[in-house]
């Protein structure tokens, strides 16, 4: 049977005869795919806003080295999880046989709009800050209307006409193959890989920066006591490590699964992390925290003050194709989460139509772009912290489903995550926890944005499941 299995589904085809995805995603592009997806909006905007909610370099440094070992926690947990459940689908399919399709239905319908399509919007208008170093009227600052105030107000102009093309192309781009998106994704992949090692590299050899920095504190903007703020910052953090487990999301078109997984998750995460800890060195390094605060491109501002603005241009246009390759593995990833969802029964049937020439979800692929270009209008601060609560619930729930799914005499066991067990589960969780809790205390609005959210996911499912009863 295993052996049948693998036949129909190397020949594209399933049981029923229809199309189906294919496993052709080896070791090199599913890491590729965990750090093109990590790699984006956060480490390239979070720090100047850090800067000011922090105030210390030191302590800004801290909360991106929490993060690493954090997002390390659950590259770990998530590996077992996919290793014993190699379908596409991630959190969907390990709270769907933990907690019930209500909890696996939520979760894929949060992906929709928390997991992917606002990830998607916020490194889209990052890409346009960064094209704004050449074309300013493409800066998120350079709104031409604005409806509304605060979290829930809708601006457009340049920067969100520049985030929607963008979608646009990447997303027709994914109609036609996950073999050939994956060939782009190494490409864009290597760049971005490229221009963080040259980045940090000349920053220190030939940056005009100062270490002085470092003991250089900023005026805090932020008038939460700092164990408050840092909590709510963690969501930020959390944005920024999002990905690391982008590999279990495309299980089901995984060479050697079991194999090819937990090699992935594991070693993008770690390369990642490390990534993200030296260009925070560097940031600081090129200016005092003061001098960057409230800014979204920070990468653009450090070229400068390390290189001057000539060859500051070739990194904010290198960056900019950097965030393109992480939009690219969002657009690649959640439309097989959907299609999981689909073919379970538990979504939209549509979502799991497959191309018969292409072997792509297409109408998951085309749904999620279009929410993508809706919430491309949203303000990009609101977007960060709605994706990180959502996902952090979700994370936490997912992470948490190792205790009942450990009792199973047949189920297979990571060392790393049974060394001192449950050191590294408890750990997650009590980190996601007290930043969910601090969430809804401190961020009340977006927090409830998230909660409404998740509630809808519940009233839709059991909507759907009335209606076929």
């Amino acid at each position: 049977m295993p052996e049948r299995t693998s036949a129909i589904r190397q020949s594209g085809i399933d049981k029923a005869g229809k199309p189906a995805l294919l496993r052709q995603i080896g070791i090199v592009s599913a890491t590729a795919l965990v750090i093109s997806n990590m790699v984006g909006t956060g480490i390239f905007t979070t720090t100047g806003f850090l800067a000011g909610d922090l105030g210390d370099p030191k302590v800004v440094l801290f909360i991106w080295v929490v993060g690493a070992m954090i997002a390390l926690a659950g590259a770990f947990c998530y590996s077992e999880l996919g290793i014993n459940f190699p379908s596409s689908g991630g959190e969907y399919v390990y709270l769907t046989r933990a907690y019930g399709p209500t909890w696996g239905f939520m979760t894929g319908w949060v992906s929709l709009f928390a997991g992917f399509s606002a990830p998607i919007a916020a490194t889209s208008l990052a890409f346009s800050d960064y094209l704004g170093y050449f074309f300013p009227a493409l800066r998120q600052d350079q709104t031409l209307v604005t409806i509304g105030s605060g979290a829930f107000s809708i601006r457009l102009g340049g920067a969100q006409a520049a985030a929607c093309c963008l979608i646009a192309v990447l997303t027709l781009l994914n109609f036609i193959g996950v073999r050939r998106v994956a060939r782009v994704q190494n490409l864009l992949t290597a760049t971005k890989v490229g221009v963080l090692l040259a980045f940090i590299g000349l920053a220190f050899l030939s940056g005009t920066g100062n270490w002085d920095h470092f003991s250089q504190p900023a005026q805090r903007t932020s008038t939460l006591p700092l164990a408050g703020q840092f909590a709510i910052s963690l969501f930020w953090i959390y944005v920024c490590y999002s990905g690391w487990n982008a590999a279990t999301y495309v299980a089901e078109e995984l060479k050697k699964p079991e194999r090819t997984l937990p090699i992935a998750l594991t070693l993008g995460t770690a390369l990642v992390a490390l990534f993200y800890v030296l260009l925070n060195v560097v940031f600081i390094y090129a200016l005092p925290l003061e001098q960057m605060k409230g800014v979204v491109a920070i990468g653009s501002l450090t070229a400068t003050h390390l290189f001057g603005p000539e060859t500051a241009g070739i990194f904010s246009a290198l960056m900019a194709l950097s965030l393109v390759a992480t939009v690219n593995a969002e657009v690649t990833i959640g439309p097989r989460v959907y299609y999981a969802m689909a073919q379970n029964g538990a979504f939209f049937k549509w979502a799991a139509h497959v191309h018969p020439r292409w072997h792509t979800p297409v109408y998951a692929i085309l749904c999620q772009g279009v929410c993508s270009v809706l919430m491309c209008l949203t303000p990009f601060p609101a977007l960060m912290v709605y994706i990180g609560f959502t996902l952090t619930f979700f994370a936490v729930l997912s992470v948490s489903s190792l205790f009942f799914f450990r009792r199973r005499p047949e189920w297979q066991k990571l060392r790393v995550v049974s060394f001192a067990f449950p050191l590294i589960p408890v750990a997650f969780i009590l980190v996601g926890g007290w930043t969910i809790i601090y969430g809804v205390m401190l961020a009340p609005k977006v927090s409830v944005a998230g909660i409404i959210t998740i509630a809808a996911g519940a009233v839709i499912y059991h909507f759907r499941r009335s209606r076929r009863a």
